[in-house]
Formats: C-alpha cells, sequence, structure tokens
C-alpha cells in the first residue's frame, strides 16, 4: 500500500525527482518568518499539541515494554472515524454547511463526538494489545518479532476501514478509498489577538484542552496509585510482580490510556482538517507524533509533550521559510538535528526512573 501511495506521488508530481527543478524549489524567507512569527507559531503550537497527546500514547507503551506500536498512529484513525459515527448516530449529517446550534449545544455535541472516539480508540488500542502483543509476551518472543507484528497491524487495521468497513450494514458512506465527507459544528472565529496574532476558538481550545490533557496524564503517573504501579512496572516487572502490581493489568492500562489520548487527539485534529478522516489518514501524524516522542525522550511523558510542541512550531516555521513542501522534511530533520547532541532526547528521563 505505501509503494502504491508512492509510486501515484510521483506520477503526480514527477518534478520532484529532478534534483535541479527540486533545488529551485527551495526558498529562504526570513522576512515572510518575521512578519507572521506569532501566528506561525500559535498555530504550530495547537499542530504539536495534538501531535504530543499521539506521542504520549508512544511513550508509555515504549516506557513500559520497550515497544514501538507502529499500529498506534492507526488507533488514532480509529478514533477519527468513531468521533464521526458519533456525530452520524448524533443524527448530523455531512451537508457541507455549518451547523448553528449555539455555544452549549455544540460543546454539547462535540463532547459526546469525542466520548465516541475515544471509546472507539480506547478499546482499539486494548484490542491490539490483547490480539496482537500478549501473545508474543507469553512465547517470550524477540524485540524483532514485535516490532514486525506492529507494522502488520498497522497495515491490517488500515485495510479493514479501507474494504472491510464499507461492507459493514451501517453508512454506506464510511470507509473506502476517498475521504469521508464533512461535517462542520464548528467555524473557526478569532477570539482575541496576541501581539497581533490572530488567536481562533479552534486553536485556542486545542492548545488549553490538549497540553491539559498530557499534564494530567503525567500528575496520574507521578500522583496515584495507578502511576505508581505503570512505572513500577516499567522499571522492574518481576519486582512489582512481587509487590502485587500485576504487570498485565497495568499493561492494559497503558494501552488504555494510550488509545483515549490518541482518540482525544482525532477529535481536535478533525475540527482543524475535517476532510482527511481516510483509512490512511493517521499514519503521516502517527510518524510524525513517534517523532515528537524521541525528539522528548522517549520513555517519557513530559518529553512527549515538550517535542510534540516543538515539532509543531519547528515544522511551521520551516514552512514558511524553505517551502510549504518542505514542511515534514524540516521536522525529521530536527529530530536528527536534536539526536546528534542529545542521543537520549531533549528530557530523556526514562518512564521507570520519573520522580515520584
Amino acid at each position: 500500500m505505501i509503494v502504491h501511495t508512492i509510486a501515484e506521488s510521483a506520477a503526480l508530481t514527477p518534478h520532484v525527482l529532478d534534483p535541479q527543478i527540486l533545488a529551485s524549489d527551495i526558498t529562504f524567507d526570513l522576512h515572510s518568518l518575521r512578519e507572521g512569527f506569532w501566528s506561525l507559531t500559535i498555530e504550530g503550537l495547537a499542530y504539536g499539541a495534538i501531535y504530543a497527546l499521539v506521542a504520549v500514547g508512544y511513550t508509555l507503551v515504549y516506557g513500559v515494554l520497550k515497544l514501538i506500536n507502529f499500529a498506534h498512529s492507526e488507533i488514532f484513525m480509529l478514533g477519527m472515524f468513531g468521533q464521526y459515527v458519533g456525530l452520524l448516530l448524533l443524527g448530523f449529517s455531512p451537508s457541507g454547511d455549518t451547523y448553528n446550534l449555539g455555544t452549549l449545544m455544540t460543546i454539547g455535541y462535540l463532547l459526546a463526538a469525542g466520548l465516541v472516539g475515544m471509546a472507539v480508540s480506547g478499546t482499539a488500542a486494548v484490542g491490539l494489545e490483547f490480539i496482537a502483543y500478549r501473545p508474543l509476551r507469553r512465547r517470550n518472543a524477540k524485540p524483532l518479532s514485535f516490532l514486525i507484528t506492529a507494522i502488520g497491524m498497522s497495515f491490517v487495521l488500515q485495510e479493514v476501514v479501507h474494504y472491510l468497513l464499507p461492507k459493514i450494514p451501517t453508512d454506506p458512506r464510511l470507509g473506502g478509498t476517498t475521504a469521508q465527507p464533512q461535517i462542520k459544528l464548528v467555524d473557526p472565529t478569532t477570539q482575541f489577538h496576541f501581539f497581533g496574532a490572530p488567536v481562533s476558538n479552534l486553536t485556542l481550545v486545542t492548545i488549553v484542552v490538549a497540553i491539559g490533557l498530557a499534564l494530567g496524564t503525567d500528575l496520574v503517573l507521578n500522583k496515584t496509585k495507578l502511576g505508581r504501579g505503570v512505572r513500577s512496572v516499567a522499571q522492574d516487572p518481576d519486582a512489582a510482580l512481587l509487590m502485587g502490581v500485576s504487570r498485565e493489568r497495568t499493561i492494559m492500562v497503558t494501552f488504555l490510556i494510550g488509545g483515549i489520548l490518541a482518540g482525544a487527539a482525532a477529535l481536535f485534529y478533525t475540527l482543524r482538517i475535517p476532510t482527511n478522516i481516510v483509512y490512511f489518514g493517521g499514519f503521516i501524524l502517527g510518524i510524525k507524533a513517534f517523532c515528537a516522542a524521541v525528539l522528548g525522550g522517549i520513555g517519557n511523558v513530559r518529553g512527549a509533550l515538550v517535542g510534540g510542541l516543538l515539532l509543531g512550531v519547528m515544522e511551521n516555521y520551516g514552512s514558511v521559510v524553505f517551502g510549504n513542501q518542505w514542511k515534514d522534511v524540516v521536522a525529521f530533520a530536527l529530530l536528527i538535528l536534536v539526536l546528534m547532541f542529545r542521543p537520549t532526547g531533549i528530557l530523556g528521563e526514562k518512564l521507570g526512573k520519573a520522580r515520584v
């Protein structure tokens, strides 16, 4: 599927294979960066907060299992479909127009849709652990087996939505090759200006709630009995078992938390980009979120938050300085640059060694 997608992209934009034309597309526009600095920063923080929520799922699983769960991007994708189905069940239809329901009613419907999305992604994450990873742990499989399984499950979940979902007797528009027609409940409207840069309602809610959820997760991990159990399993699963901490239950809870946060991120993402609910819609964002987790320090929730916010801001800067077509390149170039000087990431503190 990836080969097919790359081939299609090359056919649509054959000039990207020509080094001379490619070089001519590179710009260096510092003036635009200076002019739009605060707008780029605010929008970058909004996207970075979404990256951070997904990155927390990667970092929790790695902190506990030392597993890179590459299927987590598809958990995010299922969250997008979950909240979309939630809106359909509430009676909305993709008419193309924005529903004017009033502030309180709109918030209520969005919360309901978000809860459905989080339920779907959380359930899918727990199911993924139970079906794909738990049997490997029971057989003491090698780390490479987990990695291959994670990549394989990523494709399986994509193709389930791609081919099987349209055949389920639900809304016939669900799934398939094309993105879902958008259901718009909110139009972005400017609430105030920050150093001359407009801050919309969607941007404000995304930044505040997403950062709040990430910090709340860190607080749970460091200040509650559940969090102590997670950190103990991450540090020494055998000693944790001797102290009465169930390893399997802790792992299940870890996947559940990561899935719920991915579902919340899916809601914020689709509010900003409502035309990207498609079976491969989580792939690039998942890679960037994993990049954010490594950038901040894999296995560290605070690192995932810092890495996500930094990545969102820097790729926004890069898209203006070098050109929008280099936006994704900037994100990975930043990761390489940081890891050259700080191989463990910016914070570099593992979950099992987090402060109490």
